[in-house]
């Protein structure tokens, strides 16, 4: 059975804190844990080896207010200001962790990609191999290039995440794309203009009025936990 803990609105350094402690002390849990949470600011946050000053321009990232939190997982660079965030938790004795990685990948964005599914009413697919690169920084961004295991539309990018294994198990982070991101905002606080570009083209977005955002993101935070719910029972049945 799937643990469902929602923090609430909280800081992007607040929110990364909370999935760093919970993954140090995921060997005291028995049962994978959906960690639900918000954003008090418009937030990016990035991969753990990741250098921020690399790839954005601070002082536009101080106008816009974007609050910036290092992950204690890897990938790129992500905004959430159109998305969903969340963390899920797999105790590493629980039937439906895999130590293969790409496996734990699927398991998860299986369920992420039937959310999708059902909401949206679209047919999303899993990509099976990393999307070409449109720039040499993409994957430094994580809406800007598909890989292995994302959840696509037509090519596009829904929903991404990135990774963290121990010997207690792993955190997976995830996002799902739902608006457009504002370009102009984007061509500010991004250092390469390519990147922006390969966002554009690479981001897929099915919500089209803003306004209706913060309803959408509940209903899917719903979604994914029955869906959740139901991977990891058929797991146990199997």
């Amino acid at each position: 059975m799937i643990q469902i803990l929602d923090t609430g609105i909280s800081t992007a350094e607040e929110n990364m804190r909370f999935d760093e402690k919970l993954l140090e002390h995921l060997a005291s849990h028995k049962d994978p844990i959906l960690h639900l949470y918000q954003w008090k600011r418009p937030s990016a946050t990035y991969g753990y080896f990741i250098r921020p000053e690399n790839h954005l321009d601070f002082e536009h990232v101080a106008r816009y207010d974007i609050d910036l939190a290092r992950r204690p997982t890897g990938g790129g660079i992500v905004f959430h200001i159109w998305d969903l965030a969340f963390s899920f938790f797999m105790p590493s004795e629980h039937p439906a962790f895999f130590f293969n990685t790409l496996g734990n990948y699927e398991f998860v964005n299986q369920a992420v990609l039937k959310t999708v599914q059902d909401y949206f009413s679209l047919e999303p697919e899993l990509v099976q191999e990393d999307a070409p690169s449109l720039v040499p920084d993409s994957r430094n961004f994580c809406m800007a290039q598909p890989s292995q295991y994302d959840v696509i539309y037509k090519g596009m990018k829904v929903a991404g995440a990135a990774q963290r294994r121990q010997k207690a198990g792993y955190l997976h982070q995830g996002t799902i794309s739902l608006f457009k991101p504002d370009v102009q905002l984007l061509e500010e606080v991004l250092l390469s203009p390519e990147i922006v570009k390969a966002m554009t083209a690479y981001t897929f977005a099915p919500v089209q009025d803003p306004q209706g955002l913060q309803q959408v993101r509940e209903d899917l935070q719903k979604l994914l936990a029955d869906n959740l719910e139901r991977s990891l029972k058929s797991t146990a049945h199997a």
